[in-house]
């Protein structure tokens, strides 16, 4: 086989190989929704706590915009669900996973940089999640969603990163 030959058969292979990746994160409407909502109530929860806990007045107005932010978005995920009649997990199922999901975050003095951290790390990752369901869906409500959300958590981001260079 000559080299473009070559060459072109592992190009395709690498792009075929990238696609089936790709479609192996991608999850269903139904699927994203109770992830998502998960992840949601997981955030609004350690947020309360912290809005409970802390002393600080910036942890104090960040967990106020993060409970705002998170639960407006959990009910327009649960419109969307209602809209494209999915079936849900029912709200246990929800709250339970959202429970595995929350932080453990310290106690005392080190709770404001743990909590922090956590907002990090728990943001990032939901929008990398955010950012994979507006690329691979094909569900126009939840695209819609998704690139509706991503700048609230990006500012989130923001806020976090800030918290956390401050403790």
């Amino acid at each position: 086989m000559n080299p473009m030959a070559t060459r072109l058969r592992n190009c395709g292979l690498a792009a075929l190989l990238g696609l089936c990746a790709n479609s192996a994160f991608a999850q269903t409407p139904t699927e994203f929704i109770n992830d998502a909502s998960a992840k949601g109530i997981a955030d609004i929860e350690a947020s309360r706590l912290a809005h409970q806990k802390s002393e600080s007045k910036e942890v104090k107005d960040y967990t106020i915009v993060v409970i705002n932010d998170r639960t407006t978005a959990n009910q327009h995920l649960a419109k969307i669900a209602k809209q494209l009649d999915l079936p849900v997990a029912p709200r246990e199922e929800v709250m339970e996973k959202a429970k595995a999901l929350m932080p453990q975050v310290m106690e005392g003095e080190t709770f404001d940089q743990a909590y922090a951290a956590s907002q990090v790390k728990t943001t990032q990752e939901a929008i990398e999640q955010l950012e994979q369901t507006a690329q691979t869906t094909d569900v126009p409500q939840i695209k819609a969603f998704a690139e509706e959300t991503l700048p609230k958590l990006q500012n989130h981001l923001q806020m976090a990163r800030a918290l956390q260079a401050s403790r």
